[in-house]
């Protein structure tokens, strides 16, 4: 088939070089996006008189009628016209004649495409927005559903002090919370149109972008050609974005991964959203979670790659820069997996509140020690000191904090009297939290209200 350049050229391209540097076998699903751009395009050439409005209505009626055959899967795609835009642009012609040809004024194939990237981009982000608005308003009705059972909070993956479950699972909720916002602002930088930028230094033709961004439903136009077809920043974007999330899908796969083993005991998986051995027959494995842990680093890998591939191009377009779109879809597909199976599964966990209220007693405590001596007058240094010696005491007598005697406390600190009591309970500790944030009862509710009003203003 005649290729585009051909006028240049006096040998044809050879077979392999076709076959290496072809872009519709990843390409194809940008097909909707680039008869959407060339809709409003060629209403515009039309529009403007810079082509015959006879020619422009057949290239809207060719087109209209290509996009019904691309939505019904009648569209036929042809490997050796290299990429998405060359296929519609010859089957147009093939289907209305010499006005086909008429279409690529005005514009290149290299604002063509980063068009319909920023299109694609704009609706998997919208699509991501919502999926991640469900995953946090699930954690807020699991946290609801859960208020009272308690846990013990860690650091260094050491028991440290008893907090709530519901506590523990909207920190999360916090977490993808930042994730809508950085979502929404890529959103912003994404909605910019190029076309009309052409291949680097705009047309002489009077083109009418706006009207282009209008009908596109682009909230501003991009204000230098050059930058136009050669940004991928929103793609970079998009994708630490994407990187920083899936850190987050992560480490909470990471944890409920941990809490479904038999040491833990914390949590049971359902049966749906687990697999089981080909060789022992007890086993219930978390490979939904340990997927999505393992999907990170793909993700992570797809960022990477975007950007060393743009780290040392010169202005404008290069053809390296084709490889932007496999990185970008892939990403876009794992997200929306895990977020989606996520979903399905978080809500059928259930909760092994004795088992979560054990861990959550004896030394997960001691912090509470020590700032019960604070409160009678000491300084946290002395406070801490004096615990910790409470605690090696208990250690070596076998005791916990809570069956101690009035007497064997005050052997260690005349400051403790019999109050102490009503503090080392997991209960007690965690009534005792009221500050800004923490994780009292109050405090929970508070969350809970801040979240829900928050999303409600997230469009």
């Amino acid at each position: 088939m005649k290729k585009p350049w051909s006028g240049r050229f006096k040998e044809k391209t050879a077979s392999s070089v076709e076959e290496f540097t072809e872009s519709l076998s990843f390409d194809i699903r940008l097909a909707r996006y680039d008869v959407l751009g060339s809709l409003a395009h060629a209403e515009m050439l039309m529009r403007q008189g810079i082509i015959p409005e006879q020619d422009g209505k057949k290239i809207i009626n060719g087109l209209r009628d290509i996009l019904r055959d691309i939505e019904r899967g009648r569209f036929e795609f042809k490997k050796e016209l290299e990429d998405i835009h060359m296929n519609i642009e010859y089957s147009l012609t093939e289907k209305i004649g010499e006005a086909g040809a008429r279409l690529h004024t005005a514009r290149s194939r290299n604002d063509q495409v980063v068009t319909d990237l920023r299109l694609y981009l704009r609706d998997e982000v919208k699509e991501l927005i919502k999926l991640i608005k469900n995953l946090i308003d699930i954690f807020i009705k699991i946290a609801e559903k859960n208020q009272h059972i308690i846990m013990p909070g860690y650091t260094h993956l050491q028991q440290a002090q008893p907090v709530l479950l519901s506590h523990h699972l909207l920190a999360y909720a916090w977490m993808l919370l930042r994730d809508l916002e950085r979502f929404r602002e890529n959103l912003r930088r994404i909605n910019v149109m190029p076309l009309g930028a052409c291949a680097v230094s705009g047309s002489s033709l009077p083109a009418d972008r706006d009207f282009v961004a209008k009908k596109l439903g682009f909230s501003s136009i991009s204000l230098n050609s050059m930058d136009a077809v050669s940004d991928r920043d929103f793609c970079l974007e998009f994708l630490f974005n994407c990187s920083v999330l899936m850190m987050h899908l992560s480490r909470l796969s990471e944890e409920l991964i941990l809490w479904s083993s038999s040491e833990f005991n914390f949590i049971e998986l359902p049966d749906a959203y687990t697999t089981g051995s080909s060789i022992m027959p007890q086993k219930k494995n978390p490979d939904v979670l340990e997927l999505i842990r393992g999907k990170t680093g793909r993700v992570y890998g797809n960022l990477i790659s975007l950007l060393t591939v743009m780290k040392g191009l010169p202005l404008t377009y290069n053809r390296d820069m084709q490889e932007d779109k496999e990185p970008v879809f892939d990403t876009a597909d794992t997200l929306r997996s895990s977020l989606s199976i996520l979903s399905e599964m978080l809500p059928l966990i259930k909760f092994n509140k004795d088992s979560m209220y054990r861990a959550s007693s004896g030394f997960c405590l001691a912090t509470d020690v020590a700032e019960y001596l604070v409160r009678k007058g000491l300084p946290f240094r002395k406070a801490h000191e004096i615990t910790g010696k409470i605690v090696r005491y208990c250690i070596e007598e076998g005791k916990v904090l809570n069956e101690l005697t009035v007497k064997e406390f005050r052997s260690f600190s005349t400051f403790i009297e019999s109050d102490i009591y009503k503090f080392l309970s997991p209960e007690g500790s965690i009534k005792a939290k009221r500050s800004k944030g923490g994780t009292s009862p109050k405090e929970i509710k508070r969350q809970i209200r801040a979240l829900r009003t928050l999303l409600r203003k997230t469009v």
